[in-house]
């Protein structure tokens, strides 16, 4: 289907006609081809080797939600890139962090973001937070035929629920399970040293600007044990991308920001290499 509007003056009648408020849905009437799930890979022995997003965490805290990210991809044993992003806005007051083959999550997050707005510009309203985490599971789903493969898309998603009062966190796997996370979540490859960084430190009364301290620590931790993951790089002036969700919307830290949490982390990490010690009982 082309929208060529030089000959006639208007657009074709597929772009005149009501009908769902979802995007996917209108591409899956109009032009199938275009939606990742519906493309067909050629048969091939062995991975697939395409660079990988690694370690993405979240924590809550009252009044909002911390998202963050480190800046590594790699391919195989060899780092792809050091610089890369991982955590993107998905709309106002929600955002998305990717784990999993780089290419593919990039552009399942760009459709998330067209399919949230999508619905806003056709309903005149924001989809629920729980609708926003419903959408994303179905796209990760219409990736299994990829995922199995090699090719996997497992993000990350977290925002601000208006009509709750309070940050949500979202975790999914492979064929588009979606779970919620009670107080943090991780997932990529180093998951499991984040998780269990963020297991000894987390607690409900965090302020936002422990949160902040905490997520780096987490990543922190992963990069110490997990090889694909990347911690604060000072020479080469990389930090994680760091992002806050609150009632007034969704914020990224600017570069100086994160890289002032990740210094005063660093600092701390030379007196303590292993990191702080959670208080014994």
């Amino acid at each position: 289907m082309e929208a060529n509007t030089r000959s006639t003056g208007r657009l074709p009648a597929a772009f005149l006609t009501p009908g769902s408020s979802s995007f996917m849905d209108f591409l899956t009437d109009q032009s199938p081809a275009m939606l990742p799930g519906n493309r067909q890979l050629p048969p091939m022995k062995g991975a697939i080797e395409a660079p990988h997003g690694t370690t993405i965490v979240a924590a809550s805290f009252p009044g909002g939600v911390v998202l963050a990210g480190d800046r590594r991809a790699t391919m195989g044993s060899m780092i792809a890139q050091r610089d890369i992003q991982k955590v993107f806005p998905a709309d106002e007051y929600s955002a998305v962090g990717i784990a999993g083959t780089a290419g593919l999550a990039v552009e399942m997050v760009k459709l998330f973001q067209l399919e949230l707005e999508h619905f806003e510009k056709v309903e005149g309203a924001q989809l629920s937070l729980e609708g926003k985490a419903n959408r994303l599971s179905t796209m990760i789903r219409s990736n299994l035929a990829m995922a199995m493969q090699g090719l996997a898309v497992v993000p990350l998603f977290a925002g601000y629920d208006v009509d709750r009062e309070r940050g949500r966190i979202f975790s999914y796997d492979v064929t588009g399970g979606r779970s919620e996370e009670q107080g943090y979540a991780s997932t990529g490859s180093g998951s499991i040293f984040a998780r269990t960084s963020m297991k000894k430190l987390y607690r409900e009364d965090l302020t936002q600007e422990q949160t902040l301290t905490l997520v780096v620590q987490a990543l922190y931790d992963a990069a110490d044990d997990d090889s694909a993951t990347g911690g604060p790089d000072v020479a080469r002036r990389i930090y994680p991308i760091i992002t806050v969700i609150t009632d007034e919307g969704f914020r990224k830290l600017a570069e100086t920001e994160s890289a002032d949490i990740a210094r005063s982390v660093l600092e701390r990490r030379m007196e303590q290499p292993d990191g702080p010690r959670a208080e014994l009982l």
